[in-house]
């Protein structure tokens, strides 16, 4: 079977002889750029059937069209593991969605804080990093990057089960980590640029589900800490052990 040399994100449902319309920029993508025509093999994933090898059967800059032949690889779903973090600049905002959705997060949470700087978020564009992201790495599940929620609302009305994995920077250089942690659902939470306020602190730290965290001797970026909190978990209970 031809190997496909690009690999995009429908919407649509995908299944044995499906054809389906693509959109104009991915038809410009595949014959603008990829230089692909009638008959090449793509590969296509919508979040919930896989992966499917689909040949296309129209092939214009302002349209294209896909027939699925076989599919390659089933949907597996990562770990339920959400990522809450604060919105800080734009580029190291998306390069934090970008690599939860690489490294297994079900669900990216952007989060308003005490000491969040960034107030509004475009939950549209975070949601295209995220299904790029998807594509580049194989996976054939697109996590769902919410809007803005304030961190009290989500402390409020935490999901009963779910364990809260507290990044706390001024635990730094201490010896705190996940070794007595169990598995099942869980979340990450990594703080804004100034960190929490002694408030948020003090609730995190009494909260029942919440399990305290240092991320080493130094006081990581955002952007740096959650890319290392989420190796920590997934080598401590997610899906590379």
């Amino acid at each position: 079977m031809t190997q496909a040399k690009v690999r995009l994100y429908v919407s649509q449902d995908l299944a044995a002889g499906q054809t389906l319309a693509l959109g104009a920029d991915q038809a410009r993508y595949l014959v603008a750029v990829m230089r692909l025509g009638v008959g090449a093999r793509i590969a296509l994933f919508n979040g919930r059937d896989g992966e499917w090898l689909a040949e296309l059967t129209e092939a214009g800059k302002r349209g294209a069209a896909a027939r699925c032949v076989a599919q390659t690889a089933p949907l597996a779903m990562p770990p339920d593991l959400w990522l809450l973090f604060a919105p800080i600049k734009k580029a190291r905002t998306d390069f934090i969605v970008e690599k939860a959705a690489e490294m297994g997060a079900r669900r990216i949470v952007p989060v308003q804080t005490d000491y969040t700087n960034s107030e509004r978020i475009r939950q549209d564009r975070l949601q295209a990093h995220a299904v790029e992201a998807a594509e580049q790495c194989g996976g054939t599940f697109v996590p769902e990057v919410t809007g803005l929620e304030k961190l009290v609302r989500l402390l409020d009305d935490w999901p009963e089960g779910r364990k809260l994995m507290f990044c706390d920077e001024t635990r730094v250089g201490e010896a705190v980590g996940l070794a007595d942690a169990a598995p099942g659902p869980w979340a990450i939470l990594i703080g804004p640029e100034g960190g929490f306020s002694p408030p948020e602190r003090a609730r995190l730290e009494a909260a029942p589900f919440a399990h305290v965290v240092s991320l080493g001797p130094r006081i990581l970026r955002a952007d740096t800490a959650a890319v290392a909190a989420m190796t920590l978990w997934q080598m401590a209970l997610g899906d590379w052990r």
